[in-house]
């Protein structure tokens, strides 16, 4: 059932995706909020209790209810699986702006290109050079692939593998949202606004995320260049802050032959690189900071990189309905 429910979610996602300002996200936003203000008093030991409220108890609810709707009817719980997989997954949650990035930079209106990257970032990047703007373009374009679709899907199979419905792709949605949210700088301070809730926040999607992210980055090896992919994996991973990130970044980068990584930051934004600016962390960096091998990122790597994504979610599905057609015939 897991592999009609995120088949029927993906369709459905492609003619009714959520807008990006939409209520769900309110609520989210509401929630979280409301979790930090109610149940953190300032103690260490409150952050947990914080994500476990905000992240676990609406997994469990979901799990919960799952399990007593399937307990009416199949065909409920396969509809119950669709909607939570269209609220918790989808392209079109991030596609919009890559695929308006694209077509601007296609017909030379760079300026366009960067206010529309801006506006997905939240940062300001008309001073980054074109070089810079394509690799954050394809960087976070990868990640937001990952976060939306592949890490969703890989939780909701493992979940609903030991008959836990959608209870994974709630867990994963809530991890990665209380992520996010808690790493939103305090507008007086600059600053994130509570320290020990990113850092709890962080710890837990990473280690939630361990096991989709690499099966994320095997798969862009699977559909790209495979031997490229896996060097690059093995030497470049490590450079980069988050090692979840890192193996994505550097097996997508061999995939499709493409230099990512760097020192140049958006202004006010995250740098993932961590290891790019030590000559000592990896023989192979070169000179400005990038991946070894590949090509620097031209215009031509960013419809390289759809097909990437889009090859590695047929893969994921054919397997998906592989496993699923044995079990009924077993």
């Amino acid at each position: 059932m897991s592999f009609f429910a995120v088949l029927l979610a993906l369709v459905l996602e492609q003619f009714r995706p959520l807008p990006r300002d939409n209520r769900i996200h309110h609520a989210l936003v509401a929630w979280v909020r409301w979790t930090g203000r109610n149940f953190d008093a300032g103690a260490p030991q409150h952050a947990w209790v914080v994500w476990g409220v905000s992240v676990l108890a609406p997994a469990l609810l979901v799990g919960l209810l799952y399990l007593l709707v399937l307990r009416f009817s199949l065909l409920l719980a396969l509809a119950f699986d669709v909607i939570v997989l269209w609220l918790t997954q989808g392209f079109r949650q991030f596609s919009h702006y890559y695929t308006d990035i694209r077509e601007a930079l296609e017909r030379g209106d760079e300026l366009t290109a960067r206010r529309l990257l801006a506006q997905w970032l939240n940062l300001d990047v008309s001073e980054l050079p074109r070089t810079e703007l394509l690799r954050h373009v394809i960087e976070h374009a990868l990640l937001a692939a990952h976060r939306h679709v592949f890490g969703v899907f890989f939780c909701f199979v493992l979940m609903s593998t030991v008959g836990l419905g959608p209870l994974g792709a709630v867990l994963y949605r809530m991890a990665e949202f209380s992520a996010r949210y808690w790493s939103y700088p305090s507008k007086h301070l600059g600053v994130p606004a509570n320290q020990g809730l990113l850092a709890v926040s962080q710890r837990m999607l990473a280690l939630i995320d361990h096991v989709p992210a690499r099966l994320t980055a095997f798969g862009f090896a699977v559909v790209g260049n495979f031997e490229e992919a896996i060097h690059a994996w093995r030497r470049d991973a490590g450079l980069w802050k988050h090692p979840n990130e890192g193996v994505i970044l550097a097996s997508a980068a061999g995939a499709v032959g493409v230099q990512l990584g760097g020192r140049t930051a958006a202004p006010g934004g995250p740098e993932r690189s961590r290891g790019f600016d030590d000559p000592a962390a990896s023989d192979d960096a070169v000179a400005d900071g990038s991946t070894a091998e590949g090509d620097p990122p031209q215009l031509g790597h960013l419809r390289s990189v759809v097909g990437l994504v889009w090859r590695s979610v047929v893969l994921w599905l054919l397997l998906l309905a592989l496993l699923t057609l044995a079990n009924l015939i077993g």
